[in-house]
């Protein structure tokens, strides 16, 4: 019997996740959150085996949920839910250590594969995912920028896209100023801009912030 926690913002979302779950016999209980402050707390107040967890939380990124679970609760699955395609966001969350990736327009019988998938112990990758890692293997020219990012400058780019200071982003890291600073060096040099506000305005353009 499995305990799943869903993180979403949205209550109709979190609702309809809800059902489907609730459906299936193997899972004796569901959680909700919609925050992320609030997906940290019952993580430490409960245990579960799987979080289904939103990308974007008004609160705190899906990135940094998805890190702390990795390093406070090893144990517990992630499946990474969003509206975005795959190719936005699939590759950075699986490097991150999700265990799968699953756009909020799936089907339900998608949904729920994907979910036995990742608490049988697997991951979950959709066909359209599956040629996006392909592609990623074999050096695709194509592939989105951010793509070239490691998971760490990754998370540093979502929040220098959104607008925050690099003392801001290292207090929140528990990194120095000094080590931001090379992590954002890194990114532009990467993605070949100059300044934050190519940042944004990448990520605007990509759907990558809201």
């Amino acid at each position: 019997m499995s305990r799943v926690l869903i993180a979403d913002d949205h209550a109709v979302v979190r609702a309809g996740f809800r059902q489907f779950l609730e459906a299936d016999s193997s899972i004796n209980a569901v959680g909700e959150a919609a925050s992320g402050n609030e997906t940290l707390d019952l993580l430490r107040e409960q245990e579960w085996d799987l979080v289904l967890l939103d990308i974007h939380m008004p609160d705190r990124s899906g990135l940094d949920i998805l890190r702390h679970i990795q390093t406070g609760h090893p144990s517990v699955r992630v499946l990474v839910m969003s509206g975005l395609p795959e190719q936005q966001y699939a590759v950075n969350v699986l490097r991150a250590g999700a265990s799968g990736y699953l756009s909020k327009d799936s089907a339900p019988e998608e949904l729920m594969k994907a979910v036995r998938t990742v608490l049988a112990g697997r991951r979950y990758v959709s066909a359209a995912l599956a040629e996006i890692l392909v592609a990623d293997l074999g050096g695709d020219p194509d592939k989105p920028l951010h793509a070239r990012l490691s998971t760490r400058e990754f998370q540093i780019f979502c929040k220098l896209a959104a607008g925050r200071g690099v003392s801001d982003i290292a207090n929140e890291l528990s990194l120095s100023v000094k080590t931001v600073s090379t992590y954002r060096s890194r990114i532009l040099e990467k993605m070949s801009f100059t300044a934050n506000a190519d940042i944004t305005s990448y990520a605007l353009r990509n759907g990558l912030i809201q």
